[in-house]
């Protein structure tokens, strides 16, 4: 027979975040490995869903989503970035911001394109711009502080740049790119005429007096830059896959197309829900995840400098890339392994964060955990410090 898989298969093998996850599952360990974020939903946003399905809302959105949630995120995006943004025009709801992103990419870039990715990156950044053909160029960030120059990106530029990352606050490393950061990358951006495709789902988990900036908010950055976020995380809905993009009509419509085109629409009673909730739940509510998420950053971040693994402290996201210290195994593959075989704690190799060759001294964990399972975690880490 000479069937064969497709050329593309190969960029969008299983990550290791779910491999990890899958390991975890088998061996009926505690999952710090995927993003998942257990903690309750908020009642105004699940209290809502029932209400949408009994009054109808169950058919197809309009391809950009529903207009009570774009005008929702235009809302926010005014309250918390002070942009002007048209629901109408410059609004695109998806499934997810992975959803958001990919169609992002098919929509603006071209076979060939190189787009400049931060490193430590966020995987499924790097299969989705493989998948729409484009190619991935590392900037490598620097320790302490994942910092980076100028110079490190003009390194990083040919004629076929298209566009450039930007995760803020970061995926793994929990870096918050400050303003003199991005204005770095704004000018930068300018120079070389690029798209800047932002992904700030974390936008509200901030730490140690870290505020977040909106690379679209920056002057004369609007019309470039297609900024990606979603309510996954702050509502703790993972499961549900809502996301969106916020960009330039000229780029909004195409972006919308391809949103069409694959996914139809985001689930209609949930983007409901969220309208709803967004509408009912104050600022407080995001200050107070801010307060939650930095107390389980410091007690998870604690428990690992017990266990001899010294963490990389996150200034925002949820997440800790910990060193490895003398855990045996060659990759961090086989010390992720040797974790989970321990103590029952999944994580995620570094590896899966960094180019070929790197990241192997490293792992990765999630502190999005109810306490009762996050102090059950920090118990198990010490196991490892003592040889058990």
């Amino acid at each position: 027979m000479s069937l064969a898989l497709g050329t593309r298969h190969g960029c969008v093998m299983q990550s290791e975040i779910r491999t990890m996850s899958i390991a975890c599952a088998k061996a009926g360990g505690i999952n710090l490995s995927q993003g998942v974020c257990d903690t309750p939903v908020p009642r105004e946003v699940s209290g809502s869903v029932a209400r949408a399905v009994a009054e109808g809302c169950n058919t197809y959105t309009h391809y950009a989503g529903l207009k009570a949630l774009r005008e929702a995120i235009a809302l926010k995006q005014k309250r918390f970035s002070g942009q002007d943004v048209d629901p109408e025009s410059e609004v695109i709801v998806s499934a997810g911001a992975t959803g958001a992103m990919y169609c992002a990419f098919q929509a603006l870039l071209s076979p060939g394109d190189e787009v400049i990715v931060f490193e430590p990156f966020y995987g499924y950044h790097v299969s989705t711009l493989v998948a729409a053909e484009a190619v991935p160029v590392s900037v490598p960030l620097a320790l302490p502080g994942w910092s980076f120059t100028a110079h490190d990106l003009e390194r990083a530029v040919t004629s076929r740049t298209r566009g450039i990352i930007v995760n803020t606050p970061a995926n793994p490393s929990g870096k918050v790119f400050s303003r003199e950061d991005l204005e770095v990358i704004a000018a930068f951006a300018e120079r070389y005429d690029l798209f800047v495709f932002t992904d700030e789902i974390y936008e509200h988990f901030l730490y140690d007096g870290h505020r977040h900036t909106s690379f679209a908010s920056l002057p004369g950055m609007k019309a470039r830059t297609i900024t990606v976020s979603g309510f996954s995380k702050t509502f703790s809905i993972t499961g549900w896959r809502l996301g969106y993009a916020i960009c330039d009509a000229r780029w909004a419509s195409a972006i919308g197309y391809f949103n069409d085109l694959v996914y139809v629409c985001a689930p209609s009673p949930l983007q409901a829900a969220v309208a709803e909730g967004m509408r009912l739940l104050d600022d407080s509510y995001y200050r107070a995840l801010s307060r939650e998420y930095v107390k389980k950053r410091d007690r998870f971040c604690d428990a690992l400098r017990q266990a001899g693994l010294s963490p990389h402290v996150p200034e925002g996201a949820y997440y800790v890339l910990a060193d490895t210290g003398d855990l045996p195994g060659r990759s961090a593959t086989r010390k992720a392994m040797y974790i989970l075989e321990k103590t029952g704690l999944a994580s995620v190799p570094g590896s899966a964060f960094f180019s070929e060759g790197r990241g192997d001294d490293l792992v990765r964990f999630c502190f999005a955990k109810e306490d009762a399972v996050l102090d059950e975690a920090c118990r198990r880490l010490a196991l490892l410090r003592q040889g058990s």
